[in-house]
């Protein structure tokens, strides 16, 4: 729908994503999406301050500012995602509660930040018919 309007959409995976290393590329590979739209970490950082829109779904530690910014803390170090440097960011969470780290996120409370709590995948579907409405008008 959105590349039908000229909106250009790419998924970004961070190595360990999920519940093993590679889990998210076959998630999404099992859920149609096209292998030329998904981007590894590497790829989607080049460029993250010139995406419009960074939408993360249920990721934490992976999009943790932390481990650029809190010298010492538990993911130091850790190569991450950059989402805060997109110009919006939007999360769909459970909660604010941390990833398996159990660290808080800067990103949350980042100006160009906003939450959207609750069931991730009743969210996004709220999102997308919303998107989809807007879109059918144009």
């Amino acid at each position: 729908l959105l590349r039908n309007h000229n909106i250009n959409m790419k998924f970004g995976v961070h190595p360990v994503a999920g519940r093993m290393p590679g889990q998210m590329n076959v998630l999404l590979a099992e859920a149609g999406v096209p292998h030329d739209w998904v981007f590894e970490m590497e790829e989607v950082n080049q460029n993250m301050d010139a995406n419009d829109v960074a939408l993360i779904v249920g990721a934490n530690d992976v999009v943790n500012s932390a481990a650029l910014e809190v010298e010492g803390c538990a993911i130091w170090g850790m190569p991450v995602i950059e989402v805060w440097k997109a110009k919006k960011v939007i999360f769909c969470k459970r909660s604010m509660g941390g990833g398996y780290a159990d660290l808080d996120n800067p990103v949350f409370y980042k100006d160009n930040t906003e939450m959207l709590l609750g069931d991730a995948k009743k969210t996004a579907d709220g999102l997308a018919a919303k998107v989809r409405e807007i879109l059918e008008r144009v």
